[in-house]
């Protein structure tokens, strides 16, 4: 795509999407909800018909998260109960694959972990290929690697991929101050640099996420996907949710 064609679509060319497991279920429920599928995979098919290029990674707590199923038991090596997050992030990715396929969008799924039976193995030249020729990308499995989230394992597959920024799509509007739950009068803020989510331990993605992102300079957005239009909407440039950035690349005036 030209730089021409980037500009009349959106400002990103190149998007790595990271869904947490809460977007493939209903609000305090488990498992896969493919109504909420479904929505998601909606505003996918309108970022991908702009020309937009798309990887996305999945999360897989809504099914088990490694961390803290290896905590309920010690019958449960911590390894094993990560490689089981692993797993529960093929199966969302396989969820959303099919989702997407079913409106008419292109898909490829890759996998950390080698399983050609019901995916690609992740071979970062590939995945560009597909990404270059209009397919979006699901990368699931994390990094393959135990002991790594998935907020990292997005940090890295952007690098590999050369990704223009991270999206974190999460089911509140942006980054705040303090717990908005909690607080509801907590600020959020709609640029903060990455030095300062550090400084002030913002539960954004983990900090080595942070540090990946920071020591590339790969801006961030946080963001609910969960609004109609939002997705497109970030994509676009629109300043929604909470962009973060290095700290030259902040603009003056209230955050």
């Amino acid at each position: 795509m030209s730089e021409k064609d980037a500009e009349q679509v959106g400002r990103y060319k190149r998007v790595l999407l990271k869904l947490s497991g809460e977007s493939f279920c209903r609000g305090g429920e488990s498992g896969i909800a493919m109504a909420e599928v479904a929505v998601i995979s909606e505003q996918i098919k309108r970022v991908v018909e702009s020309g937009v290029e798309l990887a996305i990674v999945c999360g897989g707590g809504n099914i088990l998260r490694g961390k803290d199923f290896s905590a309920l038991s010690a019958a449960i090596n911590p390894s094993t109960a990560h490689y089981m997050g692993m797993l529960a992030t093929v199966i969302n990715g396989l969820a959303l694959q099919d989702a997407l396929e079913k409106v008419g969008v292109p898909t490829r799924l890759q996998t950390a972990i080698r399983m050609e039976g019901v995916a690609e193995p992740f071979i970062r030249r590939r995945c560009v290929r597909h990404l270059e020729k209009g397919r979006v990308v699901i990368l699931a499995a994390g990094t393959g690697s135990p002991f790594v989230t998935t907020d990292t394992a997005a940090a890295l597959r952007a690098r590999e991929i050369e990704a223009d920024v991270v999206l974190k799509g999460t089911k509140v509007d942006g980054v705040y101050a303090d717990d908005p739950v909690k607080n509801p009068h907590a600020v959020r803020y709609s640029q903060i640099s990455f030095q300062d989510v550090l400084k002030q331990n913002l539960q954004v993605m983990d900090a080595q996420a942070i540090h990946h992102c920071m020591e590339h300079e790969i801006p961030i957005v946080v963001f609910n996907y969960a609004k109609e239009g939002n997705v497109e909407r970030v994509i676009a440039g629109e300043q929604i949710g909470t962009r973060v950035l290095p700290e030259a690349e902040l603009s003056t005036g209230p955050s």
